[in-house]
């Protein structure tokens, strides 16, 4: 089932306003559990944030496409995500940045493709690999009808099969964005992926081998011995 705009009741993100700036003001901040943020409006100036990590962490990790940001001392407004940067080790929330935006104008969002029947399909069965090549595709709506996620089904991929944006279906009010949407691949499911068996050395018989280095040695000695032989009658010929 394809998931919806979202619903009118909005989740709701709040912050309290930052007036200190500096790199060990943002370190103490940090070290407290914050993240710093500012949030973009258009024909006004930015206005910087903190929020507490773990609030910033919900909201983020529930994947609201449009939420509320709630200003200690301001009434709550329409935001979308414009970029989120985290540590590039830890992966910590680093910085919040957000977009106000109007409920009454289309904007265009990432938005997640989610994949649903994994388990049912024929390819995956057979032991075939699948790639989820394209995680976020454009979509273009009111803010409002931005959906949180948009479903694909892949229950019926066989091996070797492949879906593009062609097979997506955009929920109603929503249109998705691309130049060439055969061009833009979704998922892929290969055939089964064989390991090369690593090749096994020939053991061979020290017996063998001994028997081998024994009879060569036999014939050079005789052979050794044989001419030795034949040189020495004919010494004892010429002192005849």
């Amino acid at each position: 089932m394809l998931p919806g705009p979202m619903s009118s009741t909005r989740a709701t993100l709040t912050a309290s306003p930052r007036d200190q700036f500096g790199t060990r003001t943002t370190r103490r901040l940090r070290r407290d559990g914050k993240v710093p943020g500012v949030v973009y409006s258009e024909g006004s100036d930015a206005i910087s944030f903190q929020v507490e990590s773990r609030d910033a962490r919900v909201i983020l990790g529930e994947g609201h496409a449009l939420f509320d940001l709630k200003i200690e001392g301001s009434d709550p407004v329409p935001v979308v995500v414009k970029e989120q940067q985290h540590h590039p080790v830890r992966g910590d929330l680093q910085h919040l940045d957000l977009q106000k935006v109007r409920l009454d104008v289309k904007i265009q969002a990432e938005v997640a493709v989610v994949l649903e029947g994994e388990e049912d399909a024929p390819g995956i069965k057979q032991g075939g690999v699948l790639e989820h090549i394209t995680r976020e595709v454009t979509v273009e709506a009111l803010p409002a009808g931005i959906p949180d996620g948009i479903s694909l089904d892949v229950s019926e991929m066989e091996i070797n099969d492949t879906l593009t944006l062609e097979n997506l279906v955009a929920p109603e009010g929503a249109e998705l964005i691309s130049d060439d949407p055969a061009e833009v691949t979704l998922v892929t499911l290969s055939p089964p992926r064989v390991e090369e068996e690593p090749e096994t050395e020939v053991e061979v018989d020290p017996e063998l081998v001994g028997e081998g280095e024994g009879e060569g040695e036999g014939e050079e000695s005789a052979e050794g011995e044989s001419e030795e032989g034949d040189g020495g009658g004919e010494e004892s010929s010429g002192e005849e």
